[in-house]
């Protein structure tokens, strides 16, 4: 007890401070984005670079900066991630044109790449096991606030000022943060090790390429043109990757990890969630809005019943992991998580709000069980040396699963929507249900079908995620281990200390 530092508590605020500036900006600046278009007469093409190229940043650069917090210092590499964030945020209310946007984007990419491991580092050699899970949780809650809240603040301030707001509202979080982690967080580094340039080097190119060929899928498709030369890229510099790592006497990041059930079978299965989980967001605000009418604060407010329930999963699973184990916490509440997508598939286009208000309950609950116990149960394999690229690692493989569920989701969608259209309707009503409404022209007719269309697509979308968080439930009950009751063998089977040390 008496090693436990005494701040511990006012450094996880400054630890939710720092993750709570990436999901708010994240998340409102989708709904800025009709504003910005219109204001800044950006292309489509231009729209999508603005949105992707932060998350191919954010995503090529996790590894390599996770590798650093362990060589150089958490604290001060987090520092400097909220340093670069915060001046780039600043200048995008500066910004005239979509380059000048696009050029801030990667800037915020690579300060919440620096920022995204070292918070989960700190927060797993801060506490100890007794207190991580409570931590975890309170962690967890404030991204699911985040979540959920932002798109309603990003709503009123488009309403009342103008989208470089959107930006701004990153500015004064991140001063309060960096004078909170300069005057109460410690420095935590690993040993000094040898670096490994060229495990950087193909971490970032295999990660890029491989998110970029899963965002172009709905657009070029899996396998045509410049999508196969991605993918070609991702498998090559991916391999290339796991390869070197294994060989080489420095590895930047130790794959022996995945050797133990816990991190294996919580990465895996959290993956398959958020495969589940990526489109959600998307599908549901487009049937607020399209199907429902609902204005964009007000299908901001829709997801509250979510935010309440995870509040209260969360506070529950604290209590629950220290009973019953990480593994049946993390079944029970993925299994409420796939009813909840089980129920979605009900909805049509009389449902109303009753049933998505009462699905998204079950899933903030069950996400609130689970999400925290999986993430519990996986850093707590990781060295206080390896925390930082261990949590990288892990923020990872569950970014590729958030772009994948966005992929193949949207792409469902999308396809199932047009198939679902008379045949006789234009490409423009066949596209989207928001072209659709556009091309209809007050045409009753047209705006019914089109929404009877779009519920019915929107059904096998949450259907294809009830199966994905199923399947990730089965995978954490099978593979996973909650270290007590483990029979001789299968401790046997775990990567030792000095393993995972090496």
């Amino acid at each position: 007890m008496e090693t436990r530092n005494p701040r511990r508590w006012w450094i996880l605020v400054v630890l939710c401070l720092s993750s709570l500036v990436l999901v708010v900006d994240s998340m409102a600046l989708t709904v800025a984005v009709p504003s910005m278009t219109e204001s800044l007469g950006a292309s489509a093409q231009d729209t999508q670079w603005i949105l992707d190229s932060y998350v191919l940043v954010f995503a090529g650069l996790l590894l390599t900066s996770g590798s650093l917090g362990d060589r150089f210092g958490r604290r001060k590499v987090m520092l400097i991630g909220l340093v670069l964030f915060g001046a780039a945020s600043l200048a995008a209310t500066f910004c005239t044109n979509p380059g000048e946007v696009i050029a801030v984007r990667v800037a915020m990419g690579v300060g919440g790449a620096l920022i995204m491991p070292s918070t989960l580092s700190i927060l797993i050699t801060v506490f100890d096991a007794e207190e991580r899970g409570k931590a975890m949780a309170a962690w967890g809650s404030v991204s699911m606030l985040a979540l959920v809240g932002s798109p309603v603040l990003g709503g009123i301030l488009i309403d009342h000022f103008s989208w470089h707001s959107i930006f701004f509202l990153n500015v004064p979080v991140v001063a309060l943060a960096l004078v909170a982690g300069v005057t109460l967080m410690p420095e935590s580094k690993g040993p000094w090790q040898k670096p490994d340039p060229l495990g950087a080097v193909l971490s970032a190119v295999g990660m890029t390429a491989l998110i970029w060929w899963i965002i172009e899928i709905p657009q070029h498709g899996a396998f045509g043109g410049r999508g196969l030369v991605s993918l070609v890229v991702a498998v090559v510099g991916l391999a290339g990757f796991v390869v070197w790592e294994n060989v080489t006497p420095n590895p930047m990041v130790p794959l022996v990890l995945f050797k133990h059930r816990n991190f294996s079978g919580g990465s895996l299965s959290l993956t398959l969630v958020q495969i589940g989980n990526g489109g959600l967001l998307l599908v549901l605000t487009q049937y607020l809005q399209f199907v429902l009418g609902y204005s964009p604060v007000k299908a901001g407010l829709a997801f509250v019943p979510l935010a309440v329930t995870a509040l209260m999963g969360n506070a529950a699973g604290a209590k629950f992991t220290a009973k019953y184990g990480h593994r049946y916490l993390i079944l029970a509440g993925m299994l409420v998580m796939a009813s909840s997508f089980a129920l979605l598939t009900t909805v049509t286009a009389d449902t109303g709000f009753t049933v998505p208000a009462v699905a998204l309950g079950l899933l903030g609950l069950g996400a609130g069980l689970a999400m925290p116990a999986a993430v519990g149960a996986l850093m707590g394999t990781i060295p206080e040396d390896k925390a930082g690229v261990g949590s990288a690692l892990n923020d990872t493989i569950q970014q590729a699963g958030t772009a994948l569920g966005i992929a193949i989701l949207g792409s469902l969608l999308s396809s199932g929507f047009a198939d679902e259209m008379p045949s006789g309707t234009s490409d423009t009503a066949r596209h989207s249900i928001g072209g659709a409404l556009v091309a209809a022209h007050g045409d009753a007719e047209l705006v019914g079908t089109a929404r009877e269309a779009f519920t019915n697509a929107m059904s096998t979308t949450f259907m294809v995620s009830a199966v994905g968080v199923v399947a990730a439930a089965v995978l954490a009950a099978v593979v996973m281990r909650d270290g007590k009751g483990e029979s001789e063998t299968e401790a046997q089977e775990e990567p030792t200390q000095r393993e995972l040390a090496a």
